[in-house]
């Protein structure tokens, strides 16, 4: 469950710090060396016509796209399901949303198609053909560079909501056919004044079993 992102503008100019980061991060590791990440980095103009157009959609009521992949379980069991209505709660109750106002939290929802204010954003596809173990390398390498971000200073958050505006985010960056958006990633400036809350997670003793000959 990542914490509730806050991030701003702020001087932003070609980043060399994004070139170093994703530089270092492309030593990831992978499953044979096959590296099946494929990352768009994008800021200025054609960000700011990705969060047009998706504004503009959920603006009309636009449905989502058809989902390329399935993003939980549709029988999500515990104590999975448990953790992510906690999620939830947690998140809009941070925001003072009641879970009743429905209304209320789409439009926090609606937050991420702006990339939370953030001025770039990283858009992450993988080749269509790939199983569950390229899945987990792209995921590998998604830690590495918010690792590497933190490093420079800088914030992120990683959002699979954009692959329900998939088509959108392939409009402007033309992506070949064989590759599937798996999430974009917010990359900004944390914004220290936000009233943050950070979500909880599973205890150690949930989560780790220690196996050793004592």
């Amino acid at each position: 469950m990542k914490r509730t992102p806050r991030l701003v503008p702020g001087s932003w100019t070609r980043p060399a710090a994004l070139e170093r980061v994703l530089s270092a991060a492309g030593w990831a590791p992978s499953g044979s060396n096959i590296q099946p990440w494929h990352a768009y980095v994008v800021t200025g103009a054609p960000l700011a016509e990705i969060k047009k157009r998706a504004g503009e959609r959920l603006a009309s009521g636009d449905p989502w796209d058809e989902p390329e992949y399935e993003m939980y379980p549709a029988a999500l069991k515990s104590p999975y399901r448990e953790r992510r209505s906690a999620f939830g709660e947690q998140r809009y109750g941070a925001l003072g949303i009641p879970r009743e106002d429905l209304e209320a939290r789409q439009r926090a929802a609606a937050a991420n198609w702006d990339c939370f204010g953030a001025p770039g954003a990283l858009f992450c596809y993988i080749d269509r053909d790939m199983d569950r173990p390229q899945w987990s390398d792209v995921g590998m390498y998604l830690q590495t560079v918010m690792l590497l971000l933190r490093a420079e200073g800088l914030h992120s958050c990683p959002q699979m909501a954009w692959a329900k505006f998939h088509r959108t985010v392939g409009e402007v960056l033309s992506p070949p056919d064989e590759l599937v958006l798996f999430c974009g990633m917010s990359i900004g400036f944390e914004g220290v004044t936000a009233d943050d809350a950070r979500i909880g997670r599973a205890s150690l003793d949930e989560m780790v079993t220690f196996v050793d000959g004592l």
